[in-house]
């Protein structure tokens, strides 16, 4: 098995996967994108990504592959046992896991600031 790919038990593959992840998840807004994330039943976590408003293969192939990438390199940022669907609207611009990497930190920050003072 190649050690730099991100394996079939990690993503979401079947709609009804994602649609659970629809229905019974905390939606978290970023630029041009949402995380979705839900908790599963599994010791894992998986990614599912879902692109709208390009037109072209190439371009949502691209967005695809950073996002995966982000996911592989940036595990530790899920919890293990949480599905995330990853959605991305037209005008998303970040170019490189790493880019991604800092907005989802911000996000994901900002929601657990405002879950604590919901507390």
């Amino acid at each position: 098995m190649k050690t730099n790919t991100l394996p079939r038990e990690n993503r979401l593959r079947k709609s009804s996967e994602f649609q659970k992840v629809y229905k019974k998840g905390q939606r978290l807004r970023g630029d041009n994108y949402s995380l979705i994330l839900a908790p599963n039943t599994k010791n894992i976590g998986r990614l599912g990504i879902s692109v709208h408003g390009y037109k072209g293969a190439v371009k949502r192939n691209r967005i695809k592959r950073i996002i995966r990438e982000f996911y592989r390199l940036n595990r530790s940022i899920i919890p293990a046992s949480m599905d995330l669907v990853f959605t991305v609207r037209q005008g998303f611009v970040l170019e490189s896991p790493q880019d991604i990497e800092k907005s989802v930190r911000k996000v994901l920050k900002k929601a657990v600031i405002s879950r604590s003072k919901d507390l």
